[in-house]
């Protein structure tokens, strides 16, 4: 299905100094992603999934290693890589649903004409279901609506790879999986390649291609999981299950070691306490 390489993350390393110390946020990250591919990236919290996401985006620069989007090399922000947070306030409070895409429009010079970044504009409001809330301001829309309208923004300069990082983490379970599905329409209209950031493993089941599976301290990839079931995928599958179960795994695999090794540590201190109360010679 998919054929040339979008995108290529040749052994990437992300470190930060802070208060003397020195944090391996990213260590050793190889990743190829092809042309239209939908890939998700899962992991604890401070494994690096949005910092690897922002050295894609060109926001930081990597310590080692290097990010290239179709063979080039990319060290700064292009319109070729949009984002979208999880942050509601990520929109213009002072321009309604249509001043901030064609706000977006005019800043990239995408449309020259006035009339023209209008047109556009309503063109991707309507591919994310918002016709009719062109005039409203972000205060006026639901959580789920301004995430739309940050999806039809980044979308309306015309990127190669759209970031995602958890767009819908803050959303309730009915709006999260209307936009799901809204998503992977879009996704599939625009063919697009989409790298989705996600703490949830549904999530990542639900959209993902591949679904990149990250460790932390440091963040290192621990498995890419191939995801061919069929759209639209059930949670009630059996297939859907046994993915579930290995990403489950593989994200409780260290705290499982952790605990074990807690235990063992305990009993050996009891085993201690107990023998310390034995009568001595």
């Amino acid at each position: 299905m998919f054929s040339k390489e979008e995108l290529i993350i040749d052994n990437l390393g992300k470190t930060y100094h802070a208060g003397g110390r020195r944090i391996n946020a990213l260590q050793q990250i190889d990743l190829k992603v092809k042309t239209g591919e939908f890939l998700n990236i899962i992991g604890p919290s401070g494994c690096g999934k949005s910092t690897l996401l922002r050295c894609i985006a060109g926001f930081e620069k990597p310590t080692a290693g290097r990010v290239k989007v179709r063979g080039s090399e990319i060290n700064v922000p292009g319109i070729d890589r949009m984002m979208v947070f999880q942050d509601f306030e990520q929109l213009f409070p002072w321009y309604t649903v249509l001043e901030n895409i064609v706000f977006a429009l005019r800043i990239t010079r995408m449309s020259i004409e006035p009339t023209k970044r209008k047109k556009v504009a309503q063109y991707y409001l309507k591919m994310v279901g918002l016709t009719g809330f062109e005039d409203l301001y972000p205060h006026q829309l639901s959580g789920g609506m301004k995430q739309r309208v940050a999806i039809a923004r980044a979308l309306s300069v015309r990127p190669r790879i759209l970031l995602m990082d958890e767009p819908f983490g803050s959303l309730d379970a009915i709006t999260r999986s209307s936009l799901q599905d809204e998503l992977i329409r879009i996704w599939k209209e625009t063919g697009i390649t989409i790298i989705f950031v996600t703490h949830n493993i549904e999530e990542a089941i639900i959209l993902g291609d591949r679904i990149v599976v990250l460790e932390a301290n440091p963040g290192t990839i621990i498995e890419v999981i191939e995801n061919k079931l069929s759209r639209p995928r059930s949670l009630e599958s059996v297939e859907f299950s046994r993915i579930w179960e290995k990403i489950h795994l593989l994200l409780d695999f260290k705290n499982r070691e952790q605990q074990k090794d807690e235990k063992s540590t305990t009993k050996l201190f009891k085993k201690e306490k107990e023998l310390s109360l034995l009568p001595h010679a």
